[in-house]
C-alpha cells in the first residue's frame, strides 16, 4: 500500500482540492467520506470507492486497517498524519477516508408512493438530517429543487450518517413536473396553515413539499399542494427547523399507518 509523506504530491492535491471545492465536487461527479462510519455504511451499500485512504496513526488500529485493506476499492493510500488532517474538513480528522462517485441520475423516476420535495433547502445539516429521517421512515425518494445545497457535500453527508446510499436522490428537478400525475396528495407545511397535521388522513402515497428555512415554500411551489398544514406548537416558538417539520411529518404518517 503506497504510503505518501509529501504535501506536494498530486493525489494529495487533488484530495485538498475535493474536500475544500463545491465546484470540484460537481465536475468531477466525486465526494468525500470521512469516518470509519460512513466509509463502512457505503461499503455495505455495496459502493466501490474510487480512492480509500488513511492516516498512519490509524492503520495502527486493527479495524481500521482490516477496513482499508478488504473495502473494495480502486486505489489505497496511506498519508502522514498531518496530510489527512489538511485534508480533513472535520475539527478532528477522522483518520479514514474515501473518495466515492456520486450518483448520476440519467432518468427522471416519477414517485408514486410517498416521497419528499423540498424547495430550497439550503443548509447542510438540515438536509442531512432529513434524509436520515426519510430512510427512517420508509421513504425512498427524496426531491430537490434547483437552488438547494448539493446533496453530496461533504456537511450533508456527514449529517445523513449513511443515508445516502438508501435513497434516490434526484436535484435541481421541477418538483411541478415531477409530481404531474402523482396518484397521491401533495401536503405543503406552512406554519401559517388553518389546518393541522393531525387532522389529515395520511395513510395513501404523500408528497411531503417542504421550503426554504427562512422562505418557506415560493407561491409557485405552494400552489402545487392539495392541502395545505401546520404543526400546532402551543409553545412560543415562532417556527420549527425544517428538518424537525419534516420528521414530525414522516412520522405522524408511519404512526397513522401503524394504527390503521
Amino acid at each position: 500500500m503506497k504510503l505518501i509523506r509529501s504535501r506536494d504530491n498530486p493525489q494529495v492535491k487533488a484530495l485538498v482540492k475535493l474536500a475544500t471545492s463545491s465546484r470540484e465536487r460537481r465536475e468531477t461527479g466525486t465526494t468525500l467520506l470521512e469516518g470509519e462510519h460512513l466509509v463502512q455504511a457505503y461499503r455495505e451499500s455495496g459502493g466501490r470507492a474510487e480512492t480509500l485512504f488513511a492516516s498512519e496513526s490509524a492503520m495502527a488500529k486493527p479495524e481500521i486497517r482490516a477496513l482499508v485493506e478488504n473495502a473494495p476499492a480502486n486505489a489505497r493510500l496511506v498519508l502522514a498524519d498531518r496530510l489527512v488532517e489538511q485534508i480533513s474538513q472535520l475539527a478532528s480528522a477522522a483518520g479514514v477516508a474515501a473518495v466515492v462517485r456520486t450518483p448520476k441520475r440519467g432518468h427522471l423516476e416519477r414517485p408514486t408512493a410517498s416521497c419528499l420535495l423540498l424547495e430550497g433547502v439550503q443548509d447542510p445539516g438540515n438536509l442531512g438530517s432529513i434524509l436520515r429521517s426519510a430512510v427512517a421512515a420508509g421513504i425512498g425518494q427524496v426531491f430537490l429543487s434547483p437552488g438547494s445545497v448539493f446533496a453530496w457535500a461533504p456537511k450533508v453527508v456527514r449529517s445523513g450518517i449513511g443515508a445516502h446510499f438508501f435513497l434516490s436522490i434526484f436535484e435541481a428537478v421541477d418538483l411541478a413536473e415531477v409530481v404531474r400525475g402523482f396518484p397521491g396528495r401533495i401536503i405543503a407545511m406552512e406554519p401559517g396553515a388553518e389546518s393541522s397535521i393531525f387532522d389529515l388522513d395520511l395513510r395513501g402515497p404523500i408528497a411531503w413539499l417542504l421550503g426554504n428555512e427562512g422562505a418557506g415554500l415560493s407561491g409557485a411551489a405552494s400552489r402545487i399542494a392539495h392541502h395545505r398544514v401546520r404543526i400546532p406548537m402551543p409553545g412560543s416558538a415562532e417556527s420549527l427547523n425544517v428538518a424537525a417539520a419534516a420528521a414530525i411529518c414522516l412520522f405522524e404518517q408511519v404512526r397513522q399507518r401503524r394504527r390503521s
